[in-house]
């Protein structure tokens, strides 16, 4: 929303005259390319960023006056745009969040690749893998150039359910002895509806209409998400299909297990972005959770220990 937004001359030539003490190239620890900084580089950055670093100020003073400093955690957002940020777009974004005062904990660039709601990653690997980890390090060296705080780390949005890349992401912050902030939730409204289905036919019963309103309502759900779905509606099964499913067939066909016969990604994203359904049903969902909840919670936690944390943190 802000990424792009034109600044005042004067924050420009501010942040410029920031820039001075580099003398005109920064050599990160671990990257081989320096960072030859010339007056259209700074042009192009501040043009990009500074205006959406100066508002994020804004939202975090917001904060800080209702919370209280320090308790909450502050993350800066940068995912939802249509590029992603490059390495050095990342060093002058920690120099702006730094110059700006914001304590972020957490900073969530968008990288290369698609980051689709629920399912695997879709990309350029080795291009991830380099951008995954220059970004890691670009981050040590802003918290401590900057004074930014030292837990300071990479967060991955709609980073649930990556399988293919999360070897690679445990072998880098382990390499470096860092964390990582992993953005899962959606993972797990997907496996409460898979408990609901498994857990008998009560539940089962809800989980088909939540499929069903979906499909109905599929526009208006996938709408918000056009950048994070890919669905092949040729591939969506019809509500007759599915009211003819068992339970055990519902949560087959929802679970990511890649390979299984039964999965499909398709059913799945939008499944994923039909929350809204479940929302509207009120306590005839909720309520639902509770009697059931040692399926979905057993559902749950096998979702994000077995296939998540295990990957990500080679346990």
């Amino acid at each position: 929303m802000y990424i792009g937004n034109e600044s005042a001359v004067e924050d420009v030539l501010a942040f410029k005259k920031s820039c001075e003490i580099f003398n005109g190239k920064v050599e990160i620890p671990g990257i081989d390319e320096p960072i030859i900084i010339t007056d259209a580089l700074l042009e192009e950055v501040a043009g990009k960023y500074l205006a959406a670093v100066k508002e994020a100020r804004k939202i975090y003073i917001h904060i800080e006056a209702a919370k209280g400093e320090g308790n909450f955690v502050t993350e800066v957002s940068m995912d939802e745009v249509e590029e992603p940020q490059t390495p050095v777009d990342m060093f002058f974004i920690m120099k702006m969040i730094a110059d700006a005062k914001i304590p972020a904990q957490t900073v969530a660039p968008k990288f290369t690749g698609r980051f689709n709601k629920g399912v695997d990653y879709i990309g350029d690997v080795e291009q991830f893998t380099k951008e995954f980890e220059q970004d890691v390090l670009v981050i040590d060296y802003a918290v401590k150039k900057f004074g930014l705080p030292e837990d300071l780390k990479l967060s991955i949005h709609s980073g649930s359910d990556k399988f293919t890349i999360y070897p690679i992401m445990a072998e880098i912050i382990k390499k470096y002895d860092k964390g990582l902030h992993v953005k899962t939730a959606g993972t797990t409204w997907l496996e409460e509806v898979i408990g609901l289905a498994i857990s008998g036919d009560e539940g089962l019963a809800v989980a088909k209409e939540i499929y069903t309103s979906a499909l109905a309502r599929k526009d208006e759900l996938c709408g918000p998400y056009a950048d994070v779905i890919d669905i092949d509606d040729s591939a969506l099964p019809t509500p007759e299909e599915v009211a003819g499913w068992t339970g055990e067939k519902f949560g087959d066909s929802l679970r990511h297990i890649p390979g299984h016969p039964d999965y499909n990604l398709n059913f799945r994203q939008l499944i994923h972005v039909g929350y809204k359904v479940a929302a509207e049903m009120g306590d005839k969902y909720t309520g639902l959770l509770e009697k059931y909840a040692d399926v979905v919670g057993g559902c749950v936690e096998e979702n994000i220990y077995d296939r998540h944390l295990k990957r990500l943190f080679d346990l």
